[in-house]
């Protein structure tokens, strides 16, 4: 078999006195953390798309990365190539699991039939190599905002002949993350809003994506699909107006169309940032709803206003991110998946790896400090204390209920002024930062 990685070892772990750029500095697989290991904490994924299909081309120039597989005779020669070399690099690296766009995995072709046996064929391929590796699927998905045919959105489309292509997609693409074995199916809403509401009919729209995702789930069952279904929210990029614009707008969404017991969130740091909230905001916010399911893990550039996927190196984002998750309990059927890309000038080959081992690293050492700051109790303890009065006296009876405008009116009137306490930010800041600097 072809090896597309020759010069590349399996990436072990060294310790963070190791100067060696291909091997772990922090990510120690098998170290127990609260009971369970780093792999089994963690749940790392390979993004297919970005890793596999992403060429470094931009609005600005053409494609720069140099990938051996792009060699390939023809569409369905390369994507055979792409499947030998994801599970190569996934296996160099440690790297449990993948998740995929169906357009990712096999080409279009010039009818829906046609398609579907593209990706049958190269499916097989697929379960093979998982065979062979014990890799598995976090999550699969379909590429519903590529194709000129989504240019008016896929299930929020004026045109219902998209709207039923759309969902023969999906039908697709269920049946084969069932097939691979995928714990998870996501639904993202690129092409799912609107530019302007002078040509847009919004309630119909909503009701018909409502309709479509409703189609999906009594489809799932159907073939016998037990996974966590998904939303991954997004504010705007490549829609002006995203109807999943954040986890709050996803969750509302769901509520009112009753769907928000079948669905949990896939948050993006990067879409947290181009929402205008910080990553843990997101992340806290599911998490209080029952609704944080799975993380695609990057980050973004504060000074750019598009979704630039970078690998995550930022250690404070990552430890309060993963201070949610041992909060949530874990992430469950979850994980976190490098939604994340290699900068366009970091084009060679080998740059893929040390962009894997960067953002594993980040996510291991984070975890042990947030593990070591949740353990303290200092943030949690701050907290309760400060909402103390909410366990006692009339604080008790407001969350008991007992108590309305009249009785808070003649309560005030009693007691007077009101005495407040001080936030105390920057000390917490302060804390925060001891645990970071001293790494757990």
């Amino acid at each position: 078999m072809k090896e597309f990685f020759k010069e590349i070892p399996v990436i072990q772990y060294e310790g963070e006195t190791s100067k060696n750029p291909f091997a772990f500095k922090y990510y120690d697989p098998e170290k127990e953390i609260a009971g369970k290991t780093m792999k089994e904490h963690l749940r790392f994924s390979m993004s297919y798309w970005h890793t596999m299909t992403g060429s470094g081309a931009d609005p600005f120039g053409l494609a720069t990365m140099i990938r051996s597989w792009d060699r390939a005779a023809s569409p369905m020669d390369l994507a055979e190539q792409r499947v030998l070399a994801a599970f190569e690099l996934m296996h160099k690296l440690q790297i449990p699991y993948f998740c995929f766009h169906d357009r990712d995995i096999a080409p279009e072709g010039a009818t829906l039939s046609e398609t579907n046996k593209n990706l049958d064929r190269i499916v097989k391929i697929i379960k093979t190599r998982m065979t062979e590796t014990g890799i598995k699927v976090l999550w699969g998905t379909a590429n519903l905002f590529s194709h000129p045919r989504y240019v008016h959105g896929a299930a929020t489309s004026c045109n219902a002949e998209v709207f039923a292509y759309a969902a023969a997609q999906v039908k697709k693409a269920l049946e084969i993350t069932f097939e691979l074995g995928g714990v998870n199916y996501v639904f993202w809403g690129g092409r799912e809003g609107y530019d302007t509401l002078l040509n847009t009919n919004m309630e119909l729209e909503l009701d018909n994506l409502a309709r479509f995702l409703s189609m999906a789930l009594d489809y799932a069952g159907e073939i016998g699909f037990k996974g966590q279904y998904l939303i991954e929210p997004k504010p705007r990029e490549p829609t002006k107006h995203q109807y999943d614009f954040d986890v709050a707008a996803a969750l509302g969404f769901l509520r009112k169309y009753g769907l928000d017991r079948s669905f949990k969130m896939n948050i993006e740091a990067n879409h947290a940032t181009l929402a205008g909230h910080s990553f843990q905001h997101e992340l806290y916010f599911a998490r209080i709803n029952g609704v944080l399911g799975s993380i695609d893990a990057n980050q973004g550039d504060l000074l750019l206003g598009w979704d630039t996927d970078h690998f995550p190196g930022d250690i404070y984002s990552a430890v309060l991110a993963l201070y949610e998750v041992l909060k949530n309990g874990g992430l469950h059927s979850g994980g976190l998946n490098f939604d994340a890309k290699t900068r366009r000038a970091s084009f060679e080959e080998a740059d893929l790896f040390h962009a894997y081992i960067t953002g594993m690293d980040t996510y291991a050492r984070a975890l042990v400090i947030a593990h070591s700051l949740l353990q303290s109790g200092e943030l949690e303890n701050f907290v309760s204390t400060r909402y103390a009065g909410y366990s006692e006296g009339i604080g008790k009876e407001i969350v008991e209920q007992k108590v309305g405008f009249k009785e808070l009116e003649l309560y005030t009137l009693k007691h007077g002024a009101v005495q407040n306490s001080s936030g105390q930010q920057e000390r917490l800041e302060g804390i925060l930062n001891m645990y970071i600097m001293a790494g757990g």
